[in-house]
Formats: C-alpha cells, structure tokens, sequence
C-alpha cells in the first residue's frame, strides 16, 4: 500500500464523507466459470491504496494475485487504522454472492477491495479508492480484473506461492482446469498493475498450450458487481 500525495487524493479527502458509516456490500460474482478466492473489503483513510494501476505491484498485492493470500493486505489496512470487513474463507463461485457488514471511522472516507480470480496466474478484481458517499442510499459498482504483472500468463496449472510459476487449482476447480498444457507465454511485456486480457485457454482438456477450458473460463470486464447500502 502506497501513501498518495497527489493533488487528485487531495481532493477526495476534501469531498468525502467526514461522518462514520455503517456499510452492507454485496459482492456479486459475474462471471461463466470463474472463482474468487477470500476477499479483503476495506475502508481506510484516502492518503494510502490496495493497489495502483500503472505502477508495480508490491509484496502484499502479489501474495493475493498470486496464491489468493489477503493477509499482508490486510495488515497494512490495520496499520493505517483502516476497517475491514470479516473475511469469508469460502472460494465464491460463478454467479454466487456474498454480503459483508462494515462500520467505518470518522478518517475511513474510501472503500477497497481485492480478490484472486481462479484459474489465473495473478489476475485479481479490484476496488481502488472509492469514495464512500455522504448520502445515505444504495449504489452500485461494476468490477474490473487487473493483472498483477508479477507473473506470466503461462495458463498451467501449479504454483500458489509468490514467484512460482503456474496457476493454484483448490479443490472445486479440480475437474475444471485442464492438464497437459505447455504455456500460453513465458514472459510478460508489462510488468505494472493493468488490465487484465482475459484467459485465453484452448479446447483440449490434456494437451495444447493452456490448462483453461476456453469455453468456460474466459472473461469479459466487468468480472463483478458490487452493491453498497449506506445508513
């Protein structure tokens, strides 16, 4: 989590709510064939982010991209007295929701959230600073997936741990991702935070060049919807 000292946080400092909220989120799973390991959901001042497109990801961010690990996120969260929601150890499957409660403080004017998306490389969708609003009411968000630029999109299954090549497959995916596959690409050109392209897979389930089913587990943006009550 990097601090920001730039004139755009600034501003939303200035506009954001200077009241405690109590939030309901509803996170909603968009996708045909895609999971979502635990996800962080946090309220915390506006001079600090999960994450930032366009720069590299830190140690934090690639733990979760990577092997779906929201610990060291939610540990910085802590250490700027941020406020997160409990965290649901259940993977969150294709079309399934979950609703998370959460009561901010006064300095917690923005709202963050991150996620693995499974089977991936370091895919992950993400909320990036969104301004928690001062009127009571209903609003609703539309989630992009962002790639980590911490690993190639070899789109073989393996790895889980950060630096290690290939794609965690837990249980409920076990006979959905495929074997055989010899590697998408080896190398990734952009290595920032950015939007993810999508997995690319193949139709065979043991062989090709990918272990991703590319009639079910392929995406389009948004990957996720989030509903947000503010009382």
């Amino acid at each position: 989590m990097k601090l920001r000292t730039t004139l755009f946080a600034s501003a939303m400092m200035a506009t954001a709510s200077a009241n405690a909220a109590e939030l309901t989120i509803e996170f909603q799973n968009l996708t045909q064939g895609i999971y979502y390991t635990p996800i962080l959901v946090s309220a915390h001042p506006a001079t600090a982010s999960l994450f930032e497109t366009g720069e590299a990801a830190s140690a934090e961010l690639q733990m979760m991209a990577e092997g779906g690990d929201v610990s060291g996120l939610a540990s910085i969260v802590a250490s700027v007295n941020g406020n997160s929601a409990e965290i649901q150890a259940e993977l969150t499957a294709p079309g399934n929701s979950r609703t998370f409660m959460l009561s901010t403080d006064t300095d917690n004017t923005v709202l963050s959230l991150t996620a693995m998306l499974l089977p991936t490389n370091d895919a992950f969708v993400g909320l990036d600073n969104w301004v928690i609003p001062e009127e009571a009411g209903t609003y609703t968000v539309y989630l992009n997936a962002y790639d980590a630029g911490t690993e190639a999109n070899d789109e073989i299954r393996g790895g889980g741990a950060p630096g290690v090549a290939g794609m965690p497959v837990p249980p409920p995916l076990e006979g959905l991702v495929g074997t055989g596959g010899t590697g998408v690409t080896t190398e990734e050109t952009n290595t920032t935070v950015h939007i993810h392209r999508g997995n690319l897979g193949d139709s065979m389930q043991d062989a090709g060049v990918s272990d991703i089913n590319s009639s079910v587990q392929r995406w389009l943006n948004p990957v996720a919807k989030l509903t947000v009550t503010v009382q």
